[in-house]
């Protein structure tokens, strides 16, 4: 009969465990120098070695011929404890043996002496699923248990064990395995079944296996019944309905762009050919929560990475979005992954949550606001994003004077004293030479953040401005520039530093530059040349 990889292949000694060497060592020491506890706990996440290491330590402690700490795994008691056939050493479930009666049953049986081996051995595994009757029922026994008597106790969630059970062991705790030793161990699995896998294969089920030793070789016994011949990158994804690195990169890409045609494209494309939505949507979250490490620790954020996609992808991609982004990105990305799960149509739902990563203004909420500021001030500071994303976000250059609008043929002059001009870069023939510089250098003396982060003199600048006769109009590169710029606190402070330099009293007021029509200002030109000239022009009230 076929044994599963992760039961074939389970450590026999304290040497074979992988990436566990501080709990191993110790462990060995204790035995070779005699030196044992009389209660132990181990604890760790799933699959890290702890139910082995209690195996293999009831072994050791009634090996006749031990090897350094290490059973001989050859002598009688080593091969009736591997069989189970060993009265004296019980390996008990207390997520389904967790009454007080299953205690009690326990503790009248561990008076005796072991008939078989020299101690008598209790393995209690998920021990913190025991109720408070039995750990209160166990307490007394593992306080002062009779010199053959040995306990181990293994648990995942050490919060849930009494402090006072805690401080009658030894407690071990079992790290996270390492991608490394992962990858190493299945490629040994992988030599001893004649399995081919190739290394990118093997850390791609490494890093699947999320610290899981015994994640990880099921994964492979999984890919490798599947799979024929070689097991390559391209296979697993296939195997596990995985969209893969490549895949994943470019809906990145897409989201970057502000492109909602491509992403839902793509994202079709994957869901037609039978990819796991649960599957794609954790890939991207890895890979946000990636892309966000290399943002905020650029040098030493290369060892964190979980590997979805290469390192230097990671990295180009990294460079068009801010952290405030990728932060808000991933609450989305973890928020739908969490409602999968008690979703009436999981398409629609990452349908939508692709459709408010491309356009975060749809959404009104403060997250999403945060988000979209975060990427002007990143733009601010660098001169915007590079490639695609900075095409799509730069706003409209300033230094393009629009056309003079056609006048009908009776209609009175403009007036030649104070024509409209357009103020870009600190360049205006009508104003002060320097006026724009100065304006934007007295607005940071009052403006706070992120209002004033606006106000540049690059030639791109997000706000630029045309001074009119009695006033000047801040032209926005886009509703949500507008949305902080029309405030009166705001138009008050611009009005009066702009009156100040000019030498005459001047209104600010605020447009989105795409919706300024050519005639702006026209009305009020006319105003004031009829004022000036009233025995040409007259003005009716």
């Amino acid at each position: 009969m076929y044994q599963a990889l992760y039961r074939k292949y389970r450590p026999q000694t304290f040497d074979d465990v992988s990436g566990q060497m501080a709990v191993t060592q110790t462990l060995k020491s204790q035995i070779v120098h005699n030196r044992l506890s009389h209660a132990y706990l181990f604890t760790g996440t799933r699959g890290t070695g702890k139910t082995s290491c209690a195996k293999i330590l009831a072994k050791a402690v009634n090996c006749l011929n031990p090897q350094g700490g290490n059973p001989c795994n050859a002598c009688a008691a080593c091969r009736a404890i591997d069989d189970g056939s060993c009265m004296d050493v019980l390996e008990i479930d207390a997520a389904s043996n967790n009454g007080v009666d299953n205690v009690r049953d326990l503790r009248d049986d561990a008076v005796y002496t072991p008939s078989q081996v020299k101690m008598r051995v209790y393995i209690i595994d998920e021990v913190h699923m025991l109720s408070v009757s039995a750990f209160n029922a166990l307490l007394k026994i593992i306080e002062e248990p009779p010199e053959h008597l040995l306990f181990i106790l293994a648990t995942t969630e050490l919060h849930k064990v009494p402090a006072t059970i805690l401080s009658r062991c030894q407690r071990f705790s079992f790290r996270r395995l390492s991608q490394e030793d992962i990858a190493a161990r299945l490629q040994y699995v992988a030599y001893q079944e004649s399995i081919s896998l190739d290394d990118g294969a093997a850390k791609i089920l490494a890093r699947m296996a999320d610290g899981s030793m015994r994640d990880g070789l099921s994964l492979l016994d999984q890919c490798a019944s599947s799979v024929a011949g070689e097991l390559t990158a391209e296979g697993i994804y296939s195997c596990l309905g995985m969209a893969g690195a490549q895949k994943c990169g470019e809906m990145m890409a897409c989201i970057a762009r502000h492109d909602c045609a491509a992403a839902l494209t793509l994202f079709h494309a994957l869901y037609a050919s039978g990819k796991d939505l649960s599957a794609f949507f954790d890939e991207m979250a890895s890979l946000t929560r990636d892309l966000l490490i290399l943002k905020t620790a650029p040098k030493s954020g290369i060892d964190m990475l979980s590997g979805v996609t290469p390192d230097r992808e990671a990295a180009a991609l990294a460079e068009q979005f801010s952290a405030g982004e990728l932060v808000w990105m991933l609450g989305q990305l973890e928020e739908t992954l969490a409602g999968f799960t008690r979703s009436a149509s999981r398409r629609t739902d990452a349908e939508l949550c692709l459709l408010n990563l491309c356009r975060p203004e749809l959404r009104l909420d403060a997250a999403s606001i945060n988000a979209r500021l975060s990427r002007v001030e990143e733009q601010l500071k660098t001169g915007g994003f590079p490639g695609a994303a900075r095409a799509a976000a730069a706003p409209a250059r300033v230094s393009e004077e629009p056309p003079a609008p056609q006048q009908p043929p009776d209609a009175p002059p403009a007036p030649a004293d104070e024509p409209p001009q357009r103020e870009s870069a600190g360049q205006n023939p009508g104003a002060p030479e320097g006026f724009w510089a100065e304006l934007v250098a007295a607005l940071k003396q009052e403006l706070k953040m992120p209002v004033v982060g606006f106000f540049v003199t690059t030639p791109n600048a997000p706000v630029d401005a045309l001074v009119e006769p009695g006033r000047i109009v801040l032209r926005c590169a886009n509703d949500f520039i507008l949305s902080m710029i029309h405030t009166p606190e705001t138009l008050s402070v611009v009005g009066r530093k702009a009156s100040a330099i000019l030498g005459r009293p001047v209104s600010a007021t605020a447009v989105n530059r795409a919706d300024t029509p050519r005639t702006v200002g026209r009305m009020e030109q006319l105003l004031e040349f009829g004022k000036a000239h009233p025995d040409i022009v007259t003005i009716s009230e």
